[in-house]
């Protein structure tokens, strides 16, 4: 049975019309970046209550989660109502292995995320040790349009702290914006001009960590595993890591 802490809202930020933020204060317990918490409201007498992946790190004062509204969905739309001071609960103890630990040996690092999948990863590119394990860190983030692109000057903050060392790469499915690719992460690693944008190869040198939606992770995954790379695991290492988001 899952032990609850009681917190507060202290900021909410809201993207567009379906995407928001919850900065939320409570005596939560460390965790990894790129693990995730679960968050839960009590809704006519019983405690609903999802996974969500946390944006902000151990080192900071606040668990900060990223969401997108689920209309027909039980608990979203209750979150995205909430205002600062509102209470909330999310459980003492975070869990998931989409971490930098879990990460072998390598090279370069390629984190790949749809959606609010990009959570967990931002929550990895503000922890220090990153940046010292990995030569180069690549981040694709797609999203349908450019209202979705959340998070946009954190990610501009990290670019300009690690230019020589951290690569961003917009996808924009629906609309055409400057900088942004167009097409789907999927095939712009088929053609390779995922890779030429970036200046770097996928190879076996590299680790490829996906958050996301499941069209996402099964077309890459395939896409690797025809070059020979293969999913992780403890007692296999690879070169794929993957979450789902539903």
């Amino acid at each position: 049975m899952a032990n609850w802490l009681t917190g507060k809202v202290i900021e909410k930020t809201q993207w567009n019309k379906r995407l928001f933020s919850l900065r939320i204060a409570c005596d939560f317990n460390k965790f990894e970046s790129g693990q995730f918490v679960r968050v839960a409201l009590d809704i006519n007498s019983e405690r609903i209550a999802r996974p969500y992946s946390v944006v902000s790190t151990a080192e900071d004062s606040y668990l900060e989660i990223y969401f997108n509204i689920v209309l027909e969905g039980p608990l979203s739309p209750k979150l995205a109502v909430l205002e600062v001071n509102d209470e909330i609960f999310v459980t003492d103890k975070a869990n998931g292995f989409l971490t930098v630990a879990e990460v072998p040996e390598c090279k370069n690092l390629w984190m790949l995320a749809t959606g609010t999948g990009v959570g967990p990863f931002l929550s990895i590119l503000k922890s220090k040790n990153v940046w010292q394990r990995f030569e180069k860190i690549i981040l694709g983030y797609s999203v349908r349009d450019f209202s979705e692109l959340s998070y946009q000057a954190q990610i501009a903050e990290i670019e300009k702290q690690y230019s020589n060392q951290f690569a961003f790469v917009p996808f924009i499915t629906r609309e055409k914006i400057d900088n942004a690719m167009r097409q789907r992460i999927t095939l712009c690693i088929e053609d390779g001009s995922f890779e030429k944008r970036v200046d770097t190869k996928i190879d076996n040198d590299s680790h490829i960590m996906m958050c996301g939606n499941w069209a996402m992770i099964s077309g890459v995954t395939e896409a690797l595993e025809k070059r020979g790379l293969r999913k992780h695991r403890r007692r296999e290492p690879g070169h794929i890591t993957t979450e789902k988001y539903h």
